[in-house]
């Protein structure tokens, strides 16, 4: 098994494990010996409460942002939500595209897959589906999308620029995408890097924002905009499971390196370039 395999394999095994635990659970879960805060997946979550659509047991607390709030929704639009998780955000995209619209969520861990589907037949929502697949590429046929969610999702996946070129294949020309993510503005310590733990929790895997803005500009995006940024504050209890003191205190040293952006892009109407799939 490569490095790459290895990564999806133990994020699927993670995220396996939280899909059959409640948002209250996560929450409270400890990240180490003598009680703490709060797991690494749960420190940069926001709350949805006031988003309408939204339906507590569909959150499991794993976002990083809330791109459905920023994401230009209309009605009658297909929306597609990668890493759709317990469902949060397809729920919430539903009520802006309404009943003449469908949503599509996308999740690789099958626990999670069942979670939202019984989810959404309790809602009894029919224009809502959920696929088992692999975002690197996406069980859709190109153009098909009006617009693409995804909160806190593709750091967990070793190719980046793959994602981006297959939502740049299933967008509609003139589509566009809001996507939450975790990106660095500096350099992790290595022990953080590797650590297991924070490969699940979205940190070790982020990469150099403009690194990662790069990515979209070179699949043919236009009109890129970061719609919100924020830094992530990792609590003190959790650092000392991968750094000793004097390591946490040059760490906490330097600006804050980890944040949360939520970004968006549009595919251009004349969209052919190589990844385009439209020409």
């Amino acid at each position: 098994m490569n490095k790459e395999q290895e990564i999806k394999e133990m994020v699927r095994q993670k995220y396996s494990e939280i899909a059959l635990q409640d948002k209250e659970t996560n929450a409270s879960s400890c990240c180490g010996a003598g009680g703490c805060s709060t797991e690494v997946y749960n420190i940069m979550s926001e709350e949805y409460n006031n988003l309408e659509g939204y339906n507590p047991d569909a959150d499991l607390g794993l976002g990083c942002g809330l791109p459905t709030q920023f994401a230009k929704i209309k009605k009658g639009d297909t929306v597609i939500d990668l890493g759709s998780g317990a469902g949060n955000d397809c729920f919430v995209a539903r009520a802006e595209t309404g009943e003449t619209g469908k949503v599509i969520g996308i999740d690789f861990t099958e626990a999670m897959i069942d979670k939202a589907r019984s989810n959404a037949e309790k809602l009894g929502f029919n224009n809502v589906e959920f696929r088992q697949g692999d975002i690197e590429n996406v069980p859709v046929t190109a153009n098909v999308a009006d617009v693409i969610v995804s909160n806190c999702v593709l750091n967990l996946v070793p190719n980046k620029q793959a994602v981006f070129a297959e939502i740049y294949r299933v967008l509609k020309p003139g589509g566009h995408f809001s996507i939450s993510d975790i990106v660095l503005t500096g350099e992790l310590p290595e022990k953080i890097k590797s650590a297991a733990e924070m490969y699940a929790g979205c940190v070790a895997s982020a990469i150099d924002k403009d690194e990662y803005l790069s990515y979209i500009s070179k699949v043919g995006f236009a009109n890129m905009q970061i719609q919100k940024d924020k830094a992530i504050i990792v609590p003190d209890d959790i650092l000392k499971n991968y750094l000793n003191d004097e390591e946490i205190a040059q760490y906490k040293a330097n600006e804050t390196v980890i944040r949360s952006i939520t970004v968006y892009a549009e595919k251009p109407t004349d969209c052919c370039s190589p990844n385009s799939g439209c020409c």
